[in-house]
């Protein structure tokens, strides 16, 4: 596998997780009720406590797509 390659595959999972990222975005915003009342049947969980969860794991989700797909993106891209 040469470097071009990773590269190439490193680049298109940072484009297909960014998509994965705001798909998750747009339908917390869109749907928030929907989702909440659908978990809240097995969660007794607060709207608070819920939205943090979710904020929360969209945060830890884009730190990992930055750190484990873009940055060695980059890391390739300028060594190579």
């Amino acid at each position: 596998m040469t470097l071009e390659i990773i590269r190439d595959a490193l680049a298109w999972c940072t484009v297909i997780n960014w998509i994965l990222l705001l798909w998750w975005l747009l339908f917390f915003i869109m749907a928030h009720d929907w989702i909440y009342r659908f978990h809240s049947k097995w969660f007794n969980i607060s709207v608070e406590k819920f939205d943090a969860i979710h904020y929360s794991g969209m945060a830890l989700f884009k730190t990992a797509v930055l750190l484990f797909n873009l940055v060695p993106y980059l890391a390739l891209r300028i060594v190579g």
